[in-house]
């Protein structure tokens, strides 16, 4: 089971699109007075935005809406494609003020193209599919109000959501692919495993409680110790700066709304929202040759945006998070080079934590700064890179920073979602607005280029979707709960069962113990339901014994080992940082 995007697969848009029609033709049906603005394609299916006058929609209403879509979807009525111009357009949706709105936005001499099914024609560039029974395997999901134009001083509208597909089949796939996202909500597994809050006393900035501590800080040591490998040196930049700064990188004049400020001495400072600037303050901290080059620093930066309030979603968007960066000074020459040892370095990460992934070059865009000649080659080192890696990557003409091109790794999760995380961004603005030079073999002064990177792209929100990805179940190595010794009689196996758990925490595993008075079943289903990996249960025979029964998190099945036997396999799985399947 998979999801899709809807917006990257060109022929489930168009039959989305060709959907939306359909649905604003039942919604007339029903409404005859329904108005509508736009019905575009989104990444999770379509919407169409309609005036429906004083009536606000009701899941009764979406039952009634799906009745009348499939008899027009039953009808197999052809969509046929007319081009009119812009006076006949005019003319023709005269009484409409929403077509009217979007007609007169149009360059006069416009021709303009409408698509007809049936009694029904409305606005639309197209493409759509032949008839409207290629529609038929449909699903509305939800419905919203939306102001027109996203403008809050306009008028509400209802928007309504749905998805279709080519079969009944992918439909059903798909829907229950939805269903298992449900059940994978990081902010509901979040809650059922106490690894982070929200308050309205800090919208948007999240609390981690003591379990996502453990989780986020054995993430951060395992970020840490691959960076030492690779030779990177480890700074901390502060957490507010004077508005001078931000002018001279930029961010004051392009970023300012999207910053918190205060005044401090008659003297304004902004909290950062991003790190670059206190890297290349750090950078022109000492004089640099050419053989100090390239100089990596990594930086576990805290950051600041003034996010609006309607886009914030758990950890995925957050006003404060914890951006991986590392910023790392090189000439020219050195960039093919580096960028390879990055593209190893973000390999080995997301190989340990199961994600596959795909890369995107992006090159110049039309306005762009610098010598076209380091943009040529530059762009030529990332592409080598990749190859030498032996790693496909594909070309986004043209989507590059002005002050350079960049990579972007898109990782693939278990329910086939994609996220951009990790990111080489190419910078030779920034490094010769703030005077960064290091001295040639010639003796002359020559600005540095800027590898901006990160892997994560922020401990946050990677943690959101590891914990999508995994449903809760992490590796051993990173789960808050690793082991939970189960006695079975609280008083006669308690002894045997607090040497179990001695035994495995001087391993340094992290053991819970429950000796509460419930039965046995409860206390096993308990830890199922908090994501513990293992749990251990002992009883008469394994007291005897000196044994463990061993059972996994999400399975039914249960295993007897010795106890040596089963400290040896935890210690393995955790040191081999092993993935771990629920069953």
């Amino acid at each position: 089971m998979e999801l899709v995007n809807f917006t990257e697969d060109e022929h489930l848009k168009t039959l989305n699109h060709s959907c939306a029609h359909l649905m604003a033709q039942a919604v007339r049906h029903i409404w005859p007075d329904a108005k509508f603005w736009v019905g575009p394609v989104v990444e999770e299916g379509f919407y169409y935005d309609m005036d429906l006058g004083d009536h606000n929609i009701t899941d009764e209403d979406l039952d009634k809406i799906t009745k009348e879509m499939k008899k027009c979807a039953k009808s197999d009525k052809r969509i046929v494609r007319q081009e009119i111009t812009r006076e006949e357009a005019l003319e023709r949706f005269k009484d409409d003020p929403y077509k009217i709105d979007l007609i007169t936005r149009m360059p006069e001499g416009t021709n303009i193209s409408m698509y007809t099914q049936g009694d029904f024609t409305d606005l639309c560039r197209g493409p759509h599919v032949e008839s409207t029974k290629k529609c038929r395997y449909f699903k509305l999901m939800k419905h919203s109000g939306a102001y027109w134009k996203g403008d809050v001083n306009n008028k509400m509208l209802q928007r309504i959501y749905g998805v279709c597909f080519d079969t009944k089949e992918d439909l059903d796939k798909y829907l229950e692919a939805l269903e298992e996202a449900k059940k994978r909500d990081h902010k509901k597994i979040g809650r059922e495993m106490g690894l982070f809050m929200m308050s309205e006393f800090a919208p948007g900035m999240p609390f981690f409680l003591p379990d996502g501590m453990i989780l986020q800080r054995q993430l951060e040591e395992y970020w840490h110790e691959e960076h030492v490998k690779e030779g990177y040196q480890f700074v901390r930049t502060p957490i507010m700066m004077s508005k001078e700064l931000w002018e001279t990188s930029g961010h004051w004049g392009h970023y300012k709304q999207n910053m918190y400020t205060s005044k401090v001495e008659n003297r304004e400072y902004a909290i950062k929202p991003m790190n670059c600037p206190g890297a290349v303050l750090v950078y022109n901290n000492s004089l640099h040759s050419y053989k100090d080059l390239p100089l990596r620093l990594a930086e576990e930066g805290l950051v600041h945006r003034n996010e609006a309030s309607g886009a914030l979603n758990g950890l995925f968007r957050v006003r404060e998070f914890t951006q991986d960066d590392s910023h790392i000074f090189v000439t020219v020459d050195q960039i093919e080079d580096e960028v390879g040892r990055i593209i190893a370095l973000i390999d080995r990460i997301y190989s340990v934590l199961g994600l596959t992934y795909n890369i995107e070059l992006s090159t110049r865009p039309e306005s762009y700064i610098g010598e076209l000649d380091v943009w040529e080659k530059s762009e030529k080192a990332l592409a080598e890179a990749c190859r030498k890696a032996g790693k496909d990557f594909v070309v986004n003409p043209g989507d590059g920073a002005f002050y350079g091109p960049k990579l972007d790794f898109h990782i693939k999760d278990s329910l086939g979602r994609i996220w951009q995380c990790g990111t080489v961004q190419l910078d030779m603005n920034l490094p010769g607005r703030f005077g960064a030079v290091y001295v040639d073999k010639d003796g002359s002064r020559k600005t540095p280029i800027m590898l901006h990177r990160v892997v994560f792209g922020s401990f946050e929100r990677f943690i959101g979707i590891l914990t999508e990805h995994f449903a809760g179940h992490f590796p051993l190595w990173m789960a808050p709960h690793q082991l939970v010794v189960i006695p079975v009689h609280q008083e006669k196996h308690l002894a045997y069962a607090k040497k179990v758990q001695e035994a495995l925490k001087t391993k340094g595993l992290r053991v819970d113990l429950d000796d509460r008075n419930e039965k046995l079943g409860y206390r096993v289903r308990e830890a199922q339901i908090k994501h513990i990996n293992y749990q251990l249960v002992v009883g008469d025979g394994e007291m005897e014994a000196n044994t463990v029964t061993i059972r996994k998190s999400g399975s039914r099945k249960s295993e007897t080992l010795s106890l040596e036997d089963a400290i040896q396999r935890f210690v393995a799985e955790v040191d081999n940082k092993e993935l771990f399947k629920a069953e």
